[in-house]
């Protein structure tokens, strides 16, 4: 269709017979999962999961209430001290395992994941993929961790650093990669030895009973429970129990706040990985076209519901036209469709009816604003929540398409003179979760990243990730790490014990 703004002609392309995605065979059982099985909710209320291409219900799972999660959480109690007690080497093993169960049903995984959010199947594919990786990591990393040596640090006592459990770990997950930040989460919680209950998405909760499906018969019973339902019930019940010793939350700001007021009566640890508005900064000497080529992937994956996306350009004004003419040609190639209407399609819809009418909102005001469409602009005709993949430009300072995370298939592009200045309006955000520099000039790169106030800086690519590096952001983007030996850590406690050996 040709968008609001008359720019381009975006056609949402069709799968043939979208009923071969899933089968009823795929779908999980469609209520809790509590010590080692799965049991039906304490209320007979339900909420339907629905297919964002077609607007469809595909499932109806259980709405969670809070002696749901009492029971889960009691479930947990019970199992952390044996799951606490085997050897690293055995729960290695375990999630070494875990990981051979989702590799090996990587196909089924992955089209469940499209059903439910809409994704490409590339990109499905893509997350189960680095969900197992996640957990070849974590059941390796956690059989080499350190600290600092043993030793007299006062006279005739011998120090031993001890690394313990923390115990229960509430878990709330996110609709964006449902299955991918279960993993994040999941991976290095029972690596250092928790156990712990998790409440996905109500909008996308079937991977995450797939996966607690998939391992029931691995995990000994109350190790990893599920419990389904909203936030404002059933995570909130997660964050205030006193029996969970910390909660993680990856989600918006709002319930990050959220997450954290309710956890400080009991003096819980919180680890929030919350939202992102990444500045791509491109100075005059960067390679603009593969800058460009880029953004395609980094800008748009995910339709770009992805908290980490390059989704605010801020580009030298003497080379913005000629980058602003690269990117919409870049753009314009994209391929927007349902996840079977063929292995090349790159966009798929938002999320949800609540999502794209959000997305939607912020194109039409921006168009208010007299922020100029360089491409797309609005929203493409249905079914299913589907948005064009859009270019703003000349976006002045401080407009609100720019400071805020709009979470969809967006990307803003503001100017700037001078180093100082993309810096300072680089980092007048409120969140810190990522961005990058593009720059050929070696001591420029160093310094510009060093400057701005984000958690991960990219140069000269955006939204590489590695199980290996630490993934969090700062400020509004909250704090703890996903990935890497610092997530071992954010989900261990340290203890110190001295020994007088004076004799």
């Amino acid at each position: 269709m040709t968008t609001a703004a008359g720019l381009t002609t975006v056609t949402i392309r069709r799968a043939a017979d979208t009923s071969a995605l899933i089968t009823a065979a795929d779908l999980p059982p469609a209520r809790h999962f509590v010590d080692g099985t799965f049991v039906e909710g304490s209320a007979d209320r339900v909420i339907d999961v629905v297919d964002p291409c077609t607007e469809s219900v595909i499932a109806r799972i259980p709405e969670g209430t809070a002696e749901d999660i009492d029971r889960a959480v009691a479930a947990a109690v019970a199992a952390k001290g044996q799951w606490a007690r085997l050897l690293p080497k055995e729960r290695s093993e375990l999630l070494h395992t875990i990981a051979d169960r989702l590799a090996a049903n990587t196909e089924l995984l992955s089209k469940l994941e499209s059903a439910n959010t809409g994704k490409p199947l590339a990109v499905s594919t893509d997350d189960v993929g680095q969900a197992v990786d996640t957990f070849r990591f974590m059941a390796g990393a956690l059989r080499a961790t350190t600290s600092m040596a043993a030793g007299d640090y006062a006279e005739n006592h011998l120090s031993v650093i001890l690394r313990e459990p923390l115990g229960v770990v509430g878990v709330v997950t996110p609709w964006n990669y449902p299955l991918l930040m279960a993993a994040w989460k999941i991976a290095p919680i029972l690596a250092a030895g928790n156990t712990l209950v998790i409440k996905p998405s109500e909008q996308t909760p079937l991977t995450t009973l797939k996966f607690a499906e998939l391992v029931a018969d691995l995990l000994p019973p109350g190790v990893l429970n599920v419990v389904n339902g909203y936030g404002a019930v059933v995570g909130a019940r997660l964050a205030e129990h006193p029996d969970v010793n910390m909660i993680a939350l990856t989600g918006s700001v709002a319930s990050g706040r959220a997450v954290a007021r309710a956890a400080a009566d009991s003096l819980k640890r919180v680890h929030l990985e919350l939202g992102g508005k990444a500045p791509v900064v491109i100075f005059p000497d960067a390679d603009l076209a593969a800058a460009a080529s880029s953004l395609r992937v980094a800008g748009f994956w995910n339709s770009g519901q992805e908290c980490g996306a390059a989704c605010r350009v801020l580009v030298h004004a003497s080379v913005a036209a000629q980058f602003v003419d690269q990117l919409v040609s870049e753009v314009r190639k994209l391929v927007v469709g349902e996840p079977l209407a063929g292995e090349d399609v790159e966009v798929g819809p938002m999320v949800s009816k609540a999502h794209f009418d959000r997305v939607t909102g912020y194109l039409e005001r921006a168009k208010k604003e007299d922020v100029r469409v360089a491409t797309g602009g609005g929203a493409l005709d249905g079914p299913g929540y589907f948005v064009a993949p859009t270019v703003l430009a000349d976006v002045p300072e401080g407009a609100e398409a720019a400071r805020e995370e709009i979470f969809g298939p967006v990307i803003t592009v503001e100017t700037f003179t001078d180093e100082d200045e993309a810096v300072r309006r680089a980092n007048d955000v409120p969140l810190g979760l990522s961005a990058s520099v593009w720059t050929e000039n070696a001591r420029r790169s160093h310094d510009i990243a060093a400057r701005l106030d984000f958690g991960t800086v990219w140069v000269n690519s955006h939204l590489v990730l590695a199980s290996e590096v630490p993934w969090g952001g700062f400020k509004g983007s909250g704090y703890g790490r996903d990935l890497s030996v610092y997530a071992l850590d954010d989900y261990a406690r340290t203890k110190h014990v001295m020994h007088n050996h004076g004799r």
